[in-house]
């Protein structure tokens, strides 16, 4: 703070400043009126002498105004004022190097300049297209900072959205609003609060903003093509359109579960097709975009079935090497399709027959994934993979027998030296001099043990190089003791349900189990699991589902098992049983009032009513 240098030659005595006073004609000024200070000083001197006075005028302890004067009084006045100029105001004068000051003196200024200042920027047209921005900016010319503007836009459904910004340094602020889809006619407004540290004001709010919305496309139609019934094979043509305000370079597409199907940009349509299958089921969305603006609709379409997934069914899951493999392929309900048997790998897989069966000689080099195409109409289905798993030669014994192993070289000059190892422990070494292969063999005394065996070969040129073949040996116990039964046993009731159990005490893991119904060919069910037993139910018996059936068990040891025979009697339903005797007794009750009715007439003695009637 900066005072005002006094002259020290006035100084010719001694003074004392009593008291410095600071008054208004009233605390309380209405906005645009003014505010007159007048600060009044009352000095003691030792003599009569002229003397300059310094007056200091200040608001919220921040200067506003200093004057030097011989006076011992002096005006500041503020005009017009505004709710800004609100505070605590005081007066502090200095004179002759002494310093006083008045005391604090609140003055409130009340009620806010009248505005109407909310307009739009940068703005030559009442009107606004969808996903665009109205820029406003709210100002009071006459206030004084720091405000807060509050800006406020009313929808066509009276819905308002606000945003406030808060301005220290400027009697104006700005803000954006975005026009939105559902947007049509926008109103705004600006409020502005004004504060001191007397308190608050807020204004009148401004007069409304009209903004007219124009939509640069309509909302999407999403039409089919199809058929009202689509069923898989048919054709499916989806069509999305929209009308445009203007030539804009809208986007427009169509998605199925976030996967876009097909799209365009500046065109008004989108088509898009496909032969119909069970996956086409679902959802469609058809959205247009442009610039931030996005409209959508959506339809289901419902694509019925042409025929069920086929199924795969092996002859054997594990099976030796040269031994028969054979593989089925159906459909339920035995439509009419084109069938192929593919081996995997490869992913899309090698074709092996285009038929519904095939049967080889199975080698160690056909395990793998099997399925089975079906196609219909254009439609193609696969079955779910069945996994073949052949196994090398030498693996079919039973517990305690002795296995024969062959190791063999495809090429090398004899004599060749052979080593087998069962694991990492050597079980015996032979060299032949006429032959590539030796045979080795060793005795198995634990049931369903995995062994790997290794089978290395040299001869005198391939010094330590050693070739190696793995293979893993698996003891398979045959099964044993199967039995077959129902629950219910024996009788069923139509339109009833059976279980049938099929179990074997003893096995090598996993068992193939077969039910037939005798005389019948194709199996009723099959199969092949890690258990000795199965339970199967067929549900909804008729008079043709009696008979007898039975259960065939089988594993890797090639031995099948076939079980007794078990007749099932499909009976009358105890509501079918009811309603027999309820119509008997009907028919009685009527042919008794009847032999009633004649006997009655006959006493009675009507003749010509018992001619007429026959009684």
């Amino acid at each position: 703070m900066q005072f005002p240098l006094i002259d020290c030659s006035s100084d010719r005595g001694v003074i004392t400043i009593n008291k410095v006073e600071l008054t208004v004609p009233s605390q309380k000024v209405k906005n645009g009126m003014s505010i007159e200070l007048t600060c009044i000083v009352d000095v003691s001197k030792s003599a009569s002498f002229q003397m300059q006075h310094t007056f200091l005028f200040y608001k919220d302890d921040s200067l506003l105004h200093n004057t030097t004067s011989e006076q011992n009084r002096t005006r500041y006045k503020i005009s017009p004022a505004r709710f800004a100029d609100s505070g605590i105001y005081k007066c502090i004068v200095e004179a002759n190097r002494k310093t006083k000051s008045s005391n604090d003196l609140e003055v409130r200024v009340e009620g806010t300049y009248p505005f109407n200042h909310c307009r739009l920027l940068h703005y030559k047209k009442q009107s606004r297209l969808q996903g665009e921005v109205v820029t406003l900016r709210c100002e009071i010319p006459e206030e004084k900072p720091p405000f807060i503007f509050l800006f406020i836009k009313i929808s066509s459904n009276q819905q308002s959205q606000e945003k406030r910004k808060q301005e220290l340094k400027a009697n104006f602020a700005s803000v954006e609003f975005p026009v939105e889809e559902r947007d049509r006619i926008l109103r705004f407004q600006c409020i502005a609060q004004v504060n001191s540290v007397v308190g608050s004001e807020t204004s009148e709010p401004s007069s409304m903003t009209i903004v007219t919305v124009v939509e640069p496309f309509s909302h999407p139609k999403l039409t089919s093509k199809s058929p009202w019934n689509i069923t898989e094979g048919d054709r499916i043509d989806i069509v999305c359109t929209t009308i445009l305000a203007r030539p804009y370079e809208i986007e427009i597409l169509i998605q199925k579960d976030r996967r876009i199907l097909n799209s365009t940009q500046g065109q008004n349509s989108v088509t898009y097709s496909a032969t119909a299958t069970v996956e086409h089921n679902g959802n469609y969305t058809c959205k247009v975009e442009l610039g931030r603006v996005s409209k959508t609709t959506s339809m289901n379409i419902v694509v019925a079935e042409l025929f069920a997934k086929p199924i795969l069914t092996p002859s054997l899951t594990d099976l030796d090497e040269n031994k028969s493999l054979s593989l089925w392929c159906h459909i339920n309900g035995s439509p009419k399709a084109n069938f192929s048997i593919v081996k995997r790998p490869p992913e899309n897989g090698i074709l092996l027959k285009t038929s519904s069966n095939f049967t080889i000689q199975a080698q160690v080099n056909d395990t793998g994934s099997y399925v089975c195409r079906a196609e219909i109409k254009g439609i193609i289905k696969e079955s779910n993979p069945v996994q073949i798993t052949v196994y090398g030669e030498s693996i079919r014994r039973c517990k305690g027998e002795t296995l024969l192993l062959r190791c063999q070289s495809m090429f090398g000059t004899p004599p060749i030296n052979y080593t087998l190892f069962r694991g990492n422990r050597l079980i015996d070494t032979i060299t032949v001099y006429n032959n590539t292969y030796a045979e080795f063999r060793d005795r198995q005394t634990k049931l369903n043990s995995l062994r790997e065996y290794r089978c290395e070969a040299s001869n005198r040129h391939s010094y330590a190089n050693k070739s190696s073949y793995k293979m893993n040996i698996t003891v398979i116990a045959p099964v044993r003791n199967i039995s077959f039964g129902s629950l219910p046993h024996g009788e069923v009731e139509d339109g009833g349900d059976i279980n049938f159990l099929c179990v074997v005490s003893e096995g090598s893991l996993p068992i193939n189990f077969t039910i037939f119904k005798q005389n019948e060919q194709t199996p009723l069910f099959y199969e092949s699991i890690m258990e000795t037993r199965v339970l199967w139910q067929k549900k909804s018996l008729t008079k043709q589902d009696a008979g007898k059936y039975f259960c065939e068990a089988s594993n890797r040891a090639m031995v099948t098992e076939r079980s007794n025979l078990l007749t099932v009697k499909v009976i009358l339903a105890s509501w079918q049983k009811g309603f027999i005797a309820l119509f008997v007794l009907v028919v009685i009750a009527i042919a008794a009032f009847g032999f009633w009715w004649c006997w009655r007439k006959k006493e009675k003695g009507n003749n010509e009513y018992l001619l007429f009637s026959g009684c």
